[in-house]
């Protein structure tokens, strides 16, 4: 029997919360993707810059040399009909606009694998809107949790800590960083503050 080269795209979402292995389990997709000798295209945001300007890296210290995107996302909209590309990898998703669901639908149609990771939900424990859409979009979803840094039970939310307490609802949904002001939590023991009303 004669086997064929899968000649069709499709959306694979790596999600959780903050130090869940996301960008981990993304590399090493791309390690097996390149002994597979895949070509691959890896894309981040560059809000992202906490442990390199032009690389995606883990919490874990493993990192892959990427393209840094801003606000304009025409870089990640070239490779949709580049037939040299058959891997497209994007990074910390949730940092972009809506724009991108509709880009990783267009590279999927393309017939390319498409390959995300993002925090699920923010800081207040609510969804991010992409990483929904893609979720509800992707043929495949991979869910990663982490440990709670309170209780040891499995963490499924992202703990914003400013000056060692919870931050308050109404904060700015995006603050980049990493151990500084963030902790894995599970659902007990994660906590939102609330401004008292006058």
């Amino acid at each position: 029997m004669m086997y064929r080269r899968y000649n069709l795209g499709w959306i694979e979402v790596i999600t959780g919360c903050m130090f869940a292995g996301k960008t981990e389990e993304l590399i090493q997709r791309i390690r097996v993707l390149e002994y597979a000798k895949q070509r691959i295209h890896v894309f981040k945001p560059s809000i992202d810059d906490r442990y390199s300007v032009d690389e995606i890296a883990s919490h874990a210290g493993s990192h892959y040399q990427s393209y840094v995107v801003s606000n304009d996302l025409t870089p990640i909209k070239n490779v949709i009909n580049d037939p040299n590309i058959d891997v497209v990898v994007i990074d910390e998703v949730q940092f972009f606009d809506m724009e991108i669901v509709d880009i990783c639908e267009n590279l999927a149609d393309a017939k390319k694998r498409v390959i995300v990771a993002g925090l699920d939900t923010d800081f207040r424990g609510e969804p991010f809107p992409v990483v929904a859409a893609l979720m509800a979009k992707a043929e495949f979803v991979t869910k990663l949790s982490a440990v709670c840094s309170k209780c040891g039970a499995p963490a499924t939310r992202t703990q914003r800590l400013i000056n060692g307490e919870a931050a308050y609802y109404d904060d700015p949904i995006i603050l980049v960083g990493a151990k500084e002001c963030y902790e894995a939590r599970c659902r007990k023991c994660h906590k939102v503050n609330y401004r008292k009303k006058d």
